[in-house]
């Protein structure tokens, strides 16, 4: 049976671990990752900092990653095109070796929070022995079955998929609409901001796995979160 596996892993051992320590305040959503080969991933990232050049000259001297591309700038939210091309082995792994697919990937005091489906609990545990057999510090914070976590078939987070039912039981999508965003917002206890942020990333992952079909791309993908 499917199994969802959320872990956990320091940010200095993992992609991006020396801009996260150089930019204080910085944060990365990861948008969608392809993993080519077994030592590079490519992944376009949603960054978010104070400075916007300061995380650009960080990233210029981070080991980590390269070819540095920006795609978007969206008030203060930047998306990146880029190469993790180092300490990245375990996310490889998992995509190439054991068929997993990364749901959510983001950076949160000094972490790498991540949130990957594995065909089954044994391709689970053979990721997680690959990390202590490459002396990878990762911490498996919760397991459980796809059953239990439907909407993750779709690349929703739970967040995501509690802002669309709550949006359709509260009339939300209806003609005309019985209340605003603002109010939605209000409803679930965030800003208006985050909630506007978070639909939009679960309509593009919505359209992303029910519409958008390549059967010709064999590529191991992540599709993203908030």
């Amino acid at each position: 049976m499917s199994t969802i596996g959320e872990l956990s892993v320091a940010a200095e051992t993992f992609a991006l671990g020396e801009t996260i320590e150089r930019v204080p305040g910085v944060t990365f959503d990861v948008e969608r990752v392809v993993a080519h080969d077994a030592d590079r991933v490519m992944p376009f990232v949603w960054a978010s900092a104070p400075d916007r050049e300061a995380l650009e000259d960080a990233f210029e001297s981070d080991p980590s990653v390269d070819n540095v591309e920006l795609l978007s700038d969206l008030d203060g939210e930047w998306l990146y095109r880029m190469e993790w091309v180092a300490r990245v082995q375990f996310v490889v792994h998992a995509l190439l070796e054991e068929q997993a697919t990364v749901l959510n990937a983001e950076s949160e005091n000094r972490r790498w929070q991540l949130r990957l489906l594995f065909p089954d609990r044994d391709s689970l545990s053979r990721t997680y022995d690959f990390c202590r057999e490459h002396d990878i510090e990762i911490d498996v914070e919760a397991i459980y079955a796809m059953e239990n976590e439907r909407h993750a078939r779709f690349g929703l987070t739970e967040e995501q998929a509690e802002a669309l039912d709550a949006a359709f039981e509260h009339g939300y999508y209806e003609v005309p609409r019985d209340l605003s965003v603002a109010d939605l917002a209000d409803e679930l206890d965030i800003s208006h901001q985050a909630l506007s942020e978070r639909f939009r990333r679960a309509h593009g992952n919505l359209v992303e796995n029910t519409l958008i079909i390549d059967e010709g791309d064999t590529e191991q993908q992540l599709t993203p979160n908030l």
